[in-house]
C-alpha cells in the first residue's frame, strides 16, 4: 500500500491539476462551494454580495454590461450580475457546478474548458475570480488570457483576481501532515490523506495520498499553482493596453481577511 509514497516522484514531468471535472469528485466539491462556514471552495454569500456590490458599481459604473465569467463554478456571481440587469454567460469545466448553476442560478452556463471552448466575443466584461488563473500553468495562463483578449469588444475589460506570490511561495512550504474525515473531499467513505507541499521553479506543487478505510486502497492527487510578480502579471497582460491593480475585489474596502488575493484590471 505504501510502496507509492515511499517511492514517490515529488516533481512530476507534467502539470497537475485536482480532477475538477470527474462527476463523482465535482460532486463532492460541489458541497464545499455550497457550504457557509468556510471559505475555502467558494467564498460566503455575504462576501460575495459585497465584492458584486464593488463590480456593479466602480468597474461596470451600473450600467448594464455583457459579462463572461470563466470558472463560474456553482453561479453565484453570475446569478447577482444577472439581478443588475447585466447579461452573463458562465463556463466551467465542473459537471455538478454547472447542474447546480444551471438549477437555481439567474444566467447561461455552459460545461466546457477556458483553455479550449468557444467563448464567442463582443464583451464588455472578462472575469476570473478567486485565484483561479494561478492553477493552470503558465503556457495555459497566457492561452486563457489571449482568448479572453479575442473575446472583448474594443475597450473592454479583462479582471482577474490573482493570488500574491508570497502566498503561493506560503503554499509551497506548508509542512507535511494528515487528517481524517467519516468523509469529505476526497471520498465520501472513511479516509486518512497525507499531504506533503513542495515550491520550485516559482511553482507551488501540493501532495494529497487518500487511504479509503474499507478498501485500503490508496489514490494520488496533485495541484498546482504558478507564482507570479507584479511584473511577471504585467508581462502576461503585455498585449492590452492598460493595466491598472486593486487591493481586492470588493476595493480598497478589504474585510475578508483574504489579502494574500489582489484584482487585475486590463483594457483592450
Amino acid at each position: 500500500m505504501f510502496e507509492p509514497i515511499i517511492n514517490r516522484n515529488r516533481v512530476p514531468t507534467e502539470w497537475r491539476k485536482i480532477p475538477w471535472h470527474d462527476p463523482d469528485f465535482s460532486q463532492r466539491m460541489l458541497r464545499e462551494h455550497l457550504a457557509q462556514d468556510h471559505d475555502l471552495a467558494s467564498r460566503r454569500l455575504a462576501i460575495i454580495d459585497q465584492q458584486v456590490a464593488w463590480l456593479h458599481r466602480e468597474v461596470l459604473a451600473e450600467t448594464p454590461a455583457t459579462i463572461l465569467d470563466l470558472g463560474c463554478g456553482p453561479g453565484f456571481y453570475a446569478d447577482r450580475l444577472t439581478r443588475l440587469d447585466h447579461t452573463v454567460p458562465g463556463i466551467d469545466i465542473s459537471p455538478a457546478s454547472i447542474a447546480y448553476a444551471r438549477e437555481h442560478c439567474a444566467g447561461t452556463f455552459i460545461l466546457g474548458d477556458a483553455r479550449s471552448h468557444d467563448l464567442g466575443n463582443g464583451y464588455d466584461l472578462v472575469m476570473m475570480v478567486y485565484g483561479e488563473l494561478n492553477a493552470f500553468a503558465p503556457d495555459d495562463a497566457a492561452r486563457i488570457i489571449d482568448r479572453a483578449y479575442q473575446a472583448l469588444k474594443p475597450g473592454g475589460r479583462l479582471l482577474l483576481e490573482v493570488h500574491t506570490y508570497d502566498m503561493i511561495e506560503r503554499i509551497g512550504h506548508e509542512p507535511p501532515t494528515w487528517h481524517t474525515a467519516p468523509s469529505g473531499l476526497f471520498s465520501d467513505q472513511p479516509y486518512l490523506c497525507l499531504s506533503e507541499a513542495l515550491f520550485e521553479d516559482n511553482c507551488a506543487l501540493s501532495h494529497y495520498y487518500v487511504i479509503e478505510q474499507e478498501s485500503e486502497e490508496m489514490t494520488h492527487y496533485a495541484a498546482m499553482h504558478q507564482a507570479y510578480t507584479d511584473d511577471g502579471y504585467r508581462h502576461l497582460l503585455r498585449q492590452f493596453a492598460r493595466v491598472a491593480f486593486y487591493p481586492s475585489l470588493a476595493g480598497e474596502n478589504n474585510d475578508t481577511g483574504q489579502d494574500h488575493l489582489f484584482v487585475i484590471v486590463a483594457w483592450r
